[in-house]
């Protein structure tokens, strides 16, 4: 493109007149190309895909990965701690699994946001933005910030038959409240992830919306669509209706699916031995992650895989015995068996793997409202994610919090960040501009990578 005397192109020059709306002034573009020009690159960019675990409803950090095993009773809780294989670095007793990989693990224990609402909160991890003019219990909407998969699907689009992203086994909703960070927001349903509502473990677990209909094979498929596009061509009104716009590009990339079969053989998950199930446990979050590794086998650059259905880790009572029974086993299991899979198959060097849920829980234990027995409540100032593969290095604590586990004392980082450290691991300019809803360019992300995952 043509470059003016100031150094900018003409579009950059347009994007000028839109600084009062954007906060996008001349000033910032060309503070943006000084970075650009002076600031050496972070490390990243190796990743061809990126998993997020997702633990819907906001582990307790402190009874996981931050455990403050000095702090009174009230705050350290039940769980005693563990050694690791980062030495002086204690987990839960029920984290054996991750324990002994934790030299593969890097452990950022000083994220932190100040959105305490499930809902606000799960769309500023999924999306690395915060929810635009976001209020209590905001349901998902087109005005949403598209997640990660819807993104990479606007700047990096494929046409060979592979999604871009696919959110796997549930769909955050309960009642009336649809848990936005879902799907692609303001860039429209062709940018959404494929979504899979059944669990994997069911024994005749498959997946409707990659099949035929019965009767209806390949080679009859194609005729069908050949028939379509004459009707096109002949000036057929109807069919031009119903083959025009978004519709006509969603039904492109289900044909391409369709009748290519790479994804939807990676959706076969009872072809895998029984022996490599059972690794992961026959339960829901061992399936779901087997099924993640099948689809990230595939080519899938976005995999995510919710730890349970919809605030299932919201632990405001009995949050011990929750944990200790129906919580950390599967996940330590099913996560031990994903990065030795992703590990011994040569994917994990290229695959980023993300441990995370929307927010912590806080530090002091108590009865919250009518529930019964010891719980924590919502905490977002401070809580733990864990990031593995595609050149993190292992074996390391990124950030501290203080003694209780309550605020970070070393520079906290953001969602935000979280989320241009996606983007950069999949080689993508996090600070893109991107089309909102009317066109307008919008910077798709304004953190910035977290750099010490891949430093020494």
């Amino acid at each position: 493109p043509h470059r003016h005397t100031t150094g900018l192109t003409r579009r950059e020059v347009l994007q000028v007149g839109y600084s009062g709306l954007l906060g996008i002034g001349l000033t910032g573009l060309l503070a943006k190309q000084s970075r650009a020009a002076s600031t050496p690159a972070p490390q990243g960019g190796k990743a061809k895909s990126v998993l997020i675990v997702f633990l819907t409803g906001g582990p307790s950090h402190i009874d996981t990965f931050d455990v403050k095993p000095d702090a009174p009773a009230e705050i350290r809780g039940e769980f005693r701690p563990i050694a690791t294989k980062i030495p002086g670095v204690p987990f839960c007793e029920h984290l054996p699994r991750f324990a002994a990989r934790a030299d593969k693990l890097a452990i950022v224990r000083s994220l932190s946001h100040p959105e305490t609402n499930h809902l606000l909160a799960t769309h500023h991890v999924l999306t690395g933005t915060a929810i635009p003019s976001g209020k209590f219990d905001q349901v998902a909407s087109r005005n949403d910030w598209p997640n990660y998969a819807a993104g990479l699907d606007t700047l990096r689009p494929r046409n060979d038959g592979v999604p871009t992203g696919v959110n796997l086994p549930t769909f955050l909703v309960e009642g009336p409240l649809t848990w936005p960070g879902q799907h692609a927001g303001f860039l429209g349903a062709r940018h959404d992830s494929w979504q899979v509502r059944q669990d994997p473990n069911l024994p005749n677990f498959h997946v409707d919306a990659l099949g035929l209909a019965a009767g209806l094979g390949v080679e009859r498929l194609s005729q069908r669509r050949g028939l379509l596009e004459q009707l096109d061509s002949q000036g057929d009104g109807a069919a031009k209706t119903f083959s025009a716009g978004p519709y006509a590009d969603l039904q492109a990339r289900a044909f391409t699916m369709l009748t290519t079969g790479k994804v939807a053989e990676a959706f076969e998950i009872q072809r895998e031995p029984d022996r490599t199930r059972e690794r992961y446990g026959r339960h829901l979050f061992g399936q779901s992650l087997l099924l993640a590794r099948r689809l990230v086998q595939a080519g899938v650059p976005v995999v995510q895989a919710n730890m349970g259905h919809v605030q299932n880790w919201d632990s405001h009572s009995d949050i011990f015995s929750r944990l200790k029974n129906d919580l950390l086993p599967p996940l330590d299991q099913g996560v031990a068996a994903l990065l030795d899979d992703l590990e011994a198959l040569g994917l994990l060097d290229q695959t980023l793997v993300i441990v995370v849920g929307e927010f912590g829980r806080t530090p002091k234990l108590g009865t919250q409202g009518k529930s019964k027995g010891i719980g924590r409540d919502h905490w977002a100032r401070a809580f733990t994610g864990v990031f593995a593969g595609a050149g993190v290095r292992g074996g390391q604590v990124i950030g501290k919090t203080d003694k209780i586990g309550a605020f970070p004392t070393t520079p906290p980082f953001t969602p935000d960040d979280v989320g241009a450290t996606v983007y950069h691991a999949l080689g993508v300019d996090w600070d893109a501009d991107i089309p909102d809803q009317f066109g307008r360019p919008v910077r798709l992300n304004r953190g910035q990578p977290i750099e010490a995952l891949y430093t020494a």
